[in-house]
């Protein structure tokens, strides 16, 4: 059912403060289900119709997206202090809320087939994993899980934004990767100083072959 509230109502003037592009090109019913369909059935309607259409649809949708993030200057990195606590005792290190928040732009960042600037921040939260202390099974471990599993999805959209022809900055690109490798490394070296399990292995032996 649409939204019965005021502010959720597409049909009245826009203002000067309307942060929303006008839509002159969509059908007003569609953009009212816009803006009044809750964020699940949209997800839904979204993953149906790019299932059954022809893969230039999903391109322009992942256009579109990308348009939208580099307007929206999501691609800037964010602070990353505090995505971490370190807990009173010892091995008690455990994730943040605003860490969750951060993977979130990650991952979208990554879905749309911005990589590198995915694995620019991604290089910010694995350097603050240095120094922490987790024990096995514990949330921490699960989140770094995650993190890695995060990594290398993050390095196949950068490969194929490189093989899309869209990374005008290849020395930056490169730059990217280097201090992700390093990243990678110090928090190896880290974590073999108290005899844990490392959590990046995944993302360690992605890196390991790939040359840009």
């Amino acid at each position: 059912m649409p939204s019965t509230e005021p502010s959720a109502s597409p049909v009245g003037p826009r203002t000067a403060g309307d942060a929303r592009p006008v839509l002159g090109h969509v059908n007003l019913m569609v953009d009212t289900l816009i803006a009044n369909t809750n964020l699940e059935d949209l997800r839904a309607i979204v993953r149906g119709m790019l299932a059954t259409s022809p893969p230039s649809v999903a391109q322009a949708f992942t256009s579109a997206a990308r348009q939208r993030l580099l307007r929206v200057d999501a691609t800037a990195i964010p602070d990353t202090t505090g995505i971490f606590v370190a807990g009173e005792g010892d091995k008690t290190a455990a994730p943040t809320e605003k860490l969750h928040n951060i993977l979130i732009r990650i991952r979208t960042l990554y879905g749309s087939g911005l990589g590198f600037a995915s694995l620019r921040i991604l290089t910010r939260v694995i350097s603050a994993t240095v120094r922490l202390r987790w024990e096995d099974d514990s949330e921490m471990e699960d989140v770094l899980a995650n993190i890695d599993a995060d990594i290398s999805q993050a390095i196949q959209s950068s490969k194929e934004e490189l093989d899309g022809g869209r990374v005008a900055d290849l020395q930056g690109a490169r730059e990217v990767v280097q201090e992700l490798r390093s990243a990678v490394h110090e928090s190896q070296i880290d974590v073999r100083k108290w005899d844990g399990a490392f959590p990046f292995e995944r993302a360690a032996s992605s890196l390991e072959f790939w040359r840009i």
